[in-house]
């Protein structure tokens, strides 16, 4: 994937090519042996390049890891209405560990991901939910650079890091990275989450979250 600054004014829109994209990733049929399914767990607990963004603790009997898109509205329903509830019950409180993976749908989203890591490993999630929050103002519109870049500046970057942040080829590449791991582990939608390793597609609200959550903390 090679991503530049044109390829946000291409004009081509995000369902085709996450269409496009969803079409090419591999289907895992996830019917594991006990040592494939203890080599599947060992895949995903692997961090990308750029290591996990992490948040909760490190020792929390819960992991929950979401693959997401930026573009993704289901995504961005989950980031605003669900995630705040989960963040305060659960993830503050020291029961889950909670990790979001990039899993762009198209390159709009590789950006927007782009974006968040260089806020920072202390301000990704502020830039993650920012850019979650005002999606309708940049992803769907013809051209979404200027109220990015707006949102940026709101996040302390000048233009000059902007450019730069969006024209970093070693950082797409990490991007891209954990999207193809995430496609090897079953991935081929978004939101996809993992509780303590077991694959859950599409958004949950809390109280589903809280089922696939309850059994573990009982347990521990």
């Amino acid at each position: 994937m090679n991503f530049t600054r044109r390829d946000f004014l291409a004009g081509t829109s995000a369902l085709t090519v996450a269409a496009a994209i969803a079409a090419a990733l591999p289907l895992n049929a996830l019917g594991f042996s006990d040592t494939a399914h203890a080599q599947a767990n060992a895949d995903l607990m692997k961090a990308g390049p750029m290591g996990d963004q992490a948040q909760g603790a490190a020792d929390a009997p819960v992991t929950i890891i979401e693959y997401a898109s930026m573009t993704c509205s289901h995504c961005a329903t989950f980031h605003t209405t669900v995630y705040p509830e989960l963040k305060s019950r659960y993830i503050d409180t020291g029961k889950v560990r909670y990790i979001l993976r990039e899993f762009p749908l198209d390159p709009l989203a590789a950006g927007a991901f782009m974006l968040a890591r260089c806020a920072g490993d202390g301000a990704y999630y502020q830039m993650v939910d920012t850019l979650f929050a005002q999606q309708k103002q940049w992803a769907f519109v013809q051209n979404p650079i200027p109220p990015l870049l707006n949102i940026a500046k709101q996040n302390g970057f000048t233009e000059q890091r902007f450019e730069q942040c969006l024209s970093d080829q070693k950082m797409l590449d990490a991007i891209e990275d954990v999207r193809q791991r995430g496609a090897k582990l079953g991935v081929t939608s978004t939101p996809t989450f993992f509780v303590n390793g077991k694959i859950q597609k599409g958004a949950m609200t809390i109280e589903e979250l809280e089922k696939q959550i309850q059994p573990f903390l009982k347990a521990s």
